[in-house]
């Protein structure tokens, strides 16, 4: 193993446990070995309305010459505000250059969030993850549970030589 990839794994390594230690709950551990990890970041901690997960991998090259591989997890995030905030985080990569960026990150996403709760978009939409029908309320069943019924069933054993 190189010199440099031997430092960029412990810069890593200093770098997730002060993470894990700052975010407890928040911080998950997806693939220790891949280097695979994830961290929900809210808007608020009392009452969350907006959530984003953030999802990295970090390459052996990380961080003296690559970024981490990052995934934005959150349905509501789409279009140009999933691009404007891909480009923050981005810029800050490249702002600092060769240095640990994941809670930089954590808080760039976090002051996103901020100001998206501030803004007029009241709360994020919520899309079911399930199918379900439209209920008609006027017409209001009660259905009872019944106990299952005995069946005889009708079985010809053979004749044991005994």
């Amino acid at each position: 193993m190189e010199q440099s990839e031997e430092e960029n794994l412990q810069k890593q390594i200093d770098e997730i446990e002060a993470l894990s230690s700052i975010y407890e709950d928040e911080w998950c551990v997806i693939d220790e070995a891949a280097r695979i990890f994830c961290i929900r970041v809210v808007d608020e901690l009392e009452h969350p309305k907006w959530t984003i997960c953030l999802q990295v991998i970090l390459p052996p090259e990380y961080p003296s010459s690559a970024p981490p591989v990052y995934q934005l997890n959150a349905s509501w995030l789409r279009g140009q505000e999933r691009t404007d905030l891909s480009n923050s985080l981005e810029e800050i990569y490249l702002q600092n250059l060769g240095e640990c960026i994941l809670f930089l990150w954590v808080g760039k996403i976090r002051d996103f969030l901020l100001l998206k709760s501030q803004s007029a978009d009241a709360v994020p939409e919520i899309r079911k993850t399930t199918e379900e029908a439209e209920v008609n309320d006027q017409d209001d069943y009660l259905i009872v549970c019944q106990p299952p019924q005995q069946v005889a069933v009708d079985v010809d054993f053979p004749e044991s030589s005994e």
